[in-house]
């Protein structure tokens, strides 16, 4: 029995180690927060990742955790309505319809379906990698060490497991010209189940009510031509990078941006794209985020990650070599991903324009979709079969 470590217990992590268990290995999952994460915003399951959960028999349960937002409404710097749409007006409809689920209840579903079967380490994570030709040595931050037959890093857009085999993250990390800043704060809005985004040239901001919770979603996020790396290494230097931004601009934001001064669940980070030549380097390789993130823009983070995790497990279980089964895993997945990714670089998901003239471009679209509703779902999101799994399911 093959042992495979993991790294990464968010979402392309377990999601793989329930592939690699029904293919018959011994799986691992290393995970550096104390407990699963399952805070964050609410994420989409669509096109092909719904055949991915289908296979997983864990549809049913997702379909009822589905939040079912009613509207999403852009206003302009004054709050004026713009638009007011339905989700599937923007996105497109998928038939059996996409899903809309908060973060943390997908990674507990996930986790939930592999925890008897899987080893989770909690509070720890790989320290060192020494790749040979017959295994993997492994030295965790906490001391232990271990070989292993195999490493997959699905540790996310800043991946230390990335870092240790394919060196500094910067070639590989392409900005994409924004900065945010996610919080939660009291919904005093009186908002249910919608969004509300307000938009000023190269800056935006965004409450999200989730189903009848006592608190919204909050995002502010502003164009930078460059990365802010200095607010990295201090957490009052993000805020004060928000709140200095936003300062003078009307609506809600003066209210959010005092919210994300308090906020002790604040989330601040560049909007990029984790683009790479390969995947894979010896007996190390990446999925999810770690290997391909799209960014949120595109909301296809978390679709990626399932189909990925599908195709990974696949692979290894059809194939005996595992230098064969990466490169099977990667010419599979790859046009599928990048298509994805090209939503953003194609400007068919710029929510929040940099420019006035862009701005008025995307305003304008936005109030043709209220006479003429997209009806069809984007082709990039279900642009890939997934082929049959060679071992039945249980």
């Amino acid at each position: 029995m093959k042992r495979v470590l993991i790294s990464g217990a968010s979402i392309a992590g377990p999601a793989l180690a329930f592939w690699l268990r029904q293919a018959g290995f011994a799986v691992t999952v290393v995970e550096k927060a104390a407990e699963l994460r399952v805070g964050g915003y609410p994420i989409d399951v669509r096109g092909t990742a719904l055949d991915a959960v289908g296979r997983m028999g864990i549809l049913p349960r997702l379909r009822d955790l589905h939040i079912s937002t009613r509207r999403l409404t852009f206003l302009d710097p004054d709050g004026g309505v713009i638009a007011s749409l339905a989700p599937e007006a923007i996105i497109g409809a998928t038939e059996g319809g996409d899903l809309e689920i908060r973060r943390g209840d997908l990674i507990r579903t996930l986790y939930d379906l592999v925890r008897d079967d899987v080893e989770f380490r909690f509070g720890d994570t790989i320290g060192t990698l020494a790749d040979h030709a017959d295994g993997v040595d492994v030295t965790f931050r906490g001391g232990r060490e271990e070989r292993y037959d195999l490493v997959i890093g699905a540790d996310g857009l800043h991946s230390r497991t990335r870092e240790l085999v394919f060196g500094d993250e910067a070639p590989f990390h392409h900005y994409l010209g924004y900065c945010f800043a996610g919080f939660t704060m009291p919904n005093d809005f009186g908002l249910f189940r919608e969004g509300l985004a307000w938009s000023t040239p190269g800056k935006g901001a965004a409450l999200y009510a989730v189903l009848d919770s006592e608190e919204v979603h909050g995002f502010l996020v502003s164009a930078r031509p460059e990365p802010p790396l200095e607010a990295f290494r201090d957490p009052e230097a993000q805020r004060d990078l928000i709140a200095g931004t936003f300062a003078g601009d009307g609506w809600e934001v003066p209210r959010m941006v005092a919210a994300m001064r308090e906020a002790d669940d604040l989330f601040f980070d560049v909007i990029s794209q984790i683009r790479m030549p390969a995947w894979s380097s010896g007996r190390v390789a990446l999925a999810g985020d770690a290997a391909h993130a799209p960014s949120f823009l595109t909301g296809q983070g978390t679709s990626l990650a399932l189909v990925g995790a599908y195709l990974l497990g696949h692979a290894l279980a059809t194939i005996p070599d595992h230098a064969a089964a990466f490169a099977a895993y990667e010419n599979r997945l790859r046009s599928f991903v990048e298509a994805n990714q090209a939503l953003v670089t194609a400007g068919q998901a710029t929510l929040f324009p940099a420019t006035a003239e862009a701005l008025e471009r995307r305003n304008a679209a936005l109030r043709q979709l209220t006479t003429v509703p997209r009806s069809e779902p984007r082709p990039e999101h279900s642009a890939l079969t997934l082929p049959d799994f060679p071992v039945p399911v249980r």
